[in-house]
């Protein structure tokens, strides 16, 4: 495992985190073999730093279980509901972390079309009994509020909902590569905060 420094930032957040830990749905505790799909977009692929500091490389560190990078740039949601059932036969994950979503947000698309696709690509987990974790994405404007149609997938499906960690990071230009993508500390932020929450879900 890499020693990878936790900042000032990172412990108020990851406090935070913990703090709304018991909201949270249970994940069953994942065994030292399991594989964790981390389905996105370029917040996923880690654009705006090097590959060994995406978020899926930070937690695969800190986890010690296999996570599969499954970041396409520039994707919109239907063509991720498209292309996300293969990835879950080719791999069999033990669970799905999903931040899908924000290029719709930043293109201007039909936002209950995107809020339907998000659904739709959770159904598919959960038709396979894999379980996930939703990551709010935030409409990017002068607050960074996250938007509404994440909360309202998050209450049909029940999945495990990280509100507010991406507009939390995504408002600190520090950690930040350009206005959308996030650096090595965001990323790192990232990784380490979906951790937490994983062990406070019983995951880890």
């Amino acid at each position: 495992m890499r020693n990878r420094n936790f900042t000032k930032p990172v412990l108020l957040l990851l406090l935070w985190l913990t703090a709304c830990s018991d909201e949270l749905p249970r994940i069953p505790r994942l065994s030292t073999d399991a594989v964790i799909l981390a389905f996105g977009d370029s917040i996923t692929y880690g654009t705006g730093a090097r590959e060994n500091e995406s978020y899926p490389a930070i937690l695969e560190d800190l986890s010690g279980r296999v996570v599969i990078n499954a970041g396409n740039p520039g994707e919109i949601s239907a063509d991720g509901l498209a292309r996300l059932p293969g990835l879950l036969d080719m791999y069999q994950p033990d669970l799905l972390i999903l931040c899908h979503g924000g290029n719709d947000i930043l293109r201007k698309k039909n936002l209950r079309t995107m809020r339907n696709n998000v659904r739709q690509m959770i159904m598919r987990a959960q038709a396979r009994n894999i379980p996930v974790v939703l990551l709010g994405v935030p409409e990017f404007g002068l607050l960074m509020s996250v938007s509404k149609y994440y909360d309202e997938v998050a209450n049909a499906t029940g999945v495990v909902y990280i509100r507010d960690l991406l507009p939390k990071i995504i408002r600190d230009t520090s950690l930040k590569s350009d206005p959308i993508h996030l650096n090595r500390d965001g990323y790192l932020l990232m990784g380490q905060s979906i951790y937490t929450v994983l062990q406070e879900t019983g995951a880890l």
